[in-house]
This record gives structure tokens, sequence and C-alpha cells, in this order.
């Protein structure tokens, strides 16, 4: 079997697992029906992936290696200006959210309140964690300039998550009330974004 063929067939896997375990979450899921979705035996499955365990670790590092180099790349870029780069690290994260609408909800659920699998997120966002650190020293070098206001990296990041991760975990109430008022959840969606970063931006900027 080819290189090829591997890898097609890990990603078929992947992504039918991925529908199940936001579907069904951990408990619900079931490796049988994942090999049925990706077109595979449950042999095969198996083959590729040892265990639901196994499974499950790959798609929460899936989704951890789609963000971490995004926001990587914006907090760590010195070349950009720091609000630039703030205001791009935000939009960034909102489409991010709104493109995987039901992964907040699966976290709150299905990981952060068992250990062992809010350890195996941790591991994944502890390598990021060095970057509020130089964050941090740029913020307060950029406030002793004058050029912004001094505010701390960390609380920063909850406000984010907070402002963004919001409308994703109450997205059928907000389809319902844009339906109802006549209005299109993206562009409802799109000033939610935009108010975001303006109040964010808020904070930061120095008046």
């Amino acid at each position: 079997m080819s290189e090829q063929v591997v890898q097609n067939k890990e990603q078929q896997i992947l992504e039918a697992a991925e529908r199940e375990f936001l579907k069904k979450g951990y408990d619900g899921a079931r490796t049988t029906s994942i090999a049925k979705e990706a077109g595979v035996t449950h042999a095969m499955l198996h083959y590729y992936f040892r265990s639901k365990e196994q499974l499950f670790e790959r798609f929460v590092d899936k989704k951890m290696d789609e963000i971490i180099p995004l926001m990587t790349h914006l907090f760590g870029n010195g070349d950009h200006p720091l609000v630039k780069r703030i205001e791009e690290a935000i939009s960034v994260h909102f489409d991010f959210v709104m493109s995987n609408p039901d992964l907040p909800r699966f976290l709150i659920n299905e990981v952060l309140p068992y250990k062992e699998r809010c350890n195996l997120y941790y591991s994944k966002v502890e390598k990021f964690l060095y970057l509020f650190n130089n964050l941090q020293k740029e913020v307060n070098e950029a406030s002793a300039r004058g050029e912004v206001e001094q505010f701390n990296v960390l609380l920063l990041f909850q406000s984010v998550l907070s402002l963004n991760v919001f409308p994703s975990i109450m997205a059928n109430m907000i389809e319902n009330l844009s339906v109802n008022n006549g209005l299109l959840v993206k562009d409802i969606l799109a000033q939610r974004k935009a108010e975001n970063i303006e109040l964010i931006m808020r904070r930061i900027k120095k008046i």
C-alpha cells in the first residue's frame, strides 16, 4: 500500500471521527460508526488507529495544529505593529471559531471537566504560552513609550476567548433571533466580529 493511500485513509478516518466526536461526544462516539462513515472496515480502522482514545488524541492534535501556528505567527511576528497584530489575532480567532462552531461546546463538555483529557489539551497549548511572556514584554515597552495603554496579556486573552466563543455556544438562539427579525446570520456574525475587535481595541489603544 502506497504512502499516499495510507495518508488518504487516515484522513478519511480522522474526518469521520471528528464528525462523530462533535455530534455524539466522546462517550457516545463509536468506532464502528466512524469506520462506516469513513468507508473502511472496522478492522482497517484499528489498523490505522489502535483505539478510540488514540483517535481522540489525534482529533485534538489536529484542531490545535490548525489554530496555534496562526496565532504564533500573528503574536510572534515582530515586523508588524503590536496593535495591528492583536487586531488580526482577534479576527483570525473569531473566524476559526465560526468555522468550527461545535468545537467550543465539545471542549467545554467533553474535555475541560476531565483531568486526563484536559491535560492532553493543555500539553498542546503549553507550547504556545511562551508567546504571552514575549507579548507582555512588548506591551510593557510600548506602554512606557506612550503607544498603548498598559494591560495584562493573559486577561486580554481571556476577554477575547469570552467574546469570540460566546456566539458559537449560542448559535441556535442567534439563528432564531436573526430569522425572526429578518436578518442574515452571516451579517449578524460579521457585526459581532467587528464589535469584538472594536471593544478590545478600545481597551488597548492610547486615547
